[in-house]
């Protein structure tokens, strides 16, 4: 499938720690697929709080957002009455912020897939009904 990837937190953050369990497939995701990486704002706070939790300097991230490689992708002010309603509909999962507006970019951006490390997208769907694509380990 071609397309745009989609980042989420998990491999953003598995990319910048070099200890992490899946930093090794994250940076082969990076190395192997063009930027720029589409995200957004939800995923970048996440990306950055877990970097500074786990001792590391959240500001790689934001270097990559500098540099082109991530771009924020959605604006949660002009998409806010559906990402609302994808919290209601996953209200049993629960979905995060992040999660639902990847969600939500994954409907604004067809074709693309979801980076991830996140298995809820295994039960997350686009417009309904559709399997949203994940590229995973």
């Amino acid at each position: 499938m071609s397309g745009q990837l989609i980042l989420d937190t998990g491999p953003w953050v598995a990319l910048l720690c070099r200890d992490d369990a899946h930093h090794e497939w994250a940076k082969t995701q990076f190395a192997q697929h063009a930027a720029p990486f589409l995200t957004c704002e939800a995923v970048v706070a996440e990306t950055c709080f877990l970097l500074s939790r786990a001792g590391f300097d959240p500001s790689r991230a934001l270097a990559l957002v500098e540099r082109g490689v991530v771009r924020i992708a959605m604006s949660l002010a002009e998409q806010v009455a559906t990402v609302r309603a994808l919290f209601e509909r996953y209200d049993n999962v629960p979905a995060s912020l992040a999660d639902a507006c990847l969600v939500r970019m994954s409907e604004l951006y067809e074709p693309s897939r979801v980076l991830t490390l996140d298995s809820d997208f295994m039960i997350y769907r686009r417009h309904g009904r559709k399997v949203i694509p994940v590229l995973s380990p």
